[in-house]
Order: C-alpha cells, then structure tokens, then sequence
C-alpha cells in the first residue's frame, strides 16, 4: 500500500497534468492513479486497479456489493503540497548555493594553508628556526584554522548537497520519465 502511495505522491509532484488519482472512502489510504483526466474511462481504470488490489489480497477493506466507480472519490492537489513542493525546490537551491560559496572558499585558502602546514614541520625538525619564522608560523595558524573549518563545512554541506540534487531531479524531470 504504502509502495502506491508514495509512488502517487510523486505523480502529484511533478506530473500531475497528465494523471488523476482516486481513493476510497473507506480506505483513503489506497490511492489508484491512472493516466488522463477525471472520466469514466478514467474511473474504469482505476476500477481495475482496485480489482487487481481485491483480488492480491491488498486491500483492507471489504467493498459493499454494487460497488461502482462513480464511488470513487478523486483526489485533488492541495494549494499545500504545491507549496511544500516549491519551499523544498528553495530550500534545494539554496543548499546548492551554500555549497558553491564553501567551495571557492576551500579552493582559495587551500594553497596557502598547505603552505603553512609545510611550514609546521620545522617546529619537529632539530633544525634552528628564527624569531620571525615562528611569527610567521603563528600567523598561519589563523590561515590554516580558517582553512580547516571551511573545509569541514564544505565537506558537512555536499553532503546535504546530494539530498537537494536529488530533489531538483526529481523536479526537473519531465512527465514521460
């Protein structure tokens, strides 16, 4: 059941124009989608659907005798789950763009952070260092701590990037996919 649902929630989502959906009164839970528009054709279809769920066994109701499909009750799209839709296609590309920002961040603070890690190693080396390197060394450590932080917020953020490239997939996809 919960397989037809969520299969039927993504019609709503994203192809919404080319299909209508039906339930049941007594099961609002099954949800038949079929393409087209509200029909008797329409309605047939799901009727059929309904028969292949009744006779599988999955269907946990029991249909009164003379059930018909002008019984079927069509289930429209809420003004909400548009908005939910659109909020999460924001929220989407605004990851995205995070992602982007954090990204030349990294690239620009990389070479110099490297540099200074390079340089760190002089602190466990027997060699003598100056006054100055150590200044300059303490300096970086600023640069390096920058670089660190960045680079685990970006790492953090394509992470939650993967999950919004999935989302505006879904809702770029055309009707036919």
């Amino acid at each position: 059941m919960l397989e037809l649902f969520s299969s039927a929630w993504l019609n709503s989502k994203f192809s919404a124009c080319n299909m209508v959906q039906y339930t049941l009164a007594q099961s609002p839970e099954i949800i038949l989608t079929v393409s087209g528009k509200d029909s008797a054709k329409a309605r047939e279809k799901a009727m059929d659907q309904l028969m292949e769920l009744m006779d599988a066994g999955k269907l946990p109701t029991e249909l009164e005798e003379g059930f018909g499909p002008q019984q079927l009750i069509e289930v429209k799209e809420t003004a909400a789950d548009t908005a939910s839709g659109e909020d999460a296609i924001t929220q989407a590309v605004q990851i995205l763009s995070n992602l982007a920002t954090l990204k030349l961040k990294v690239q620009e603070s990389r070479n110099e952070a490297i540099e200074i890690r390079k340089a760190v190693d002089v602190l466990f080396s027997d060699d003598s260092v100056t006054e100055e390197e150590i200044t300059r060394l303490k300096e970086g450590f600023k640069v390096l701590k920058n670089f660190a932080q960045v680079n685990l917020r970006f790492h953090e953020a394509r992470t939650k990037a993967e999950q919004a490239r999935e989302v505006l997939d879904q809702a770029l996809k055309s009707p036919e996919q």
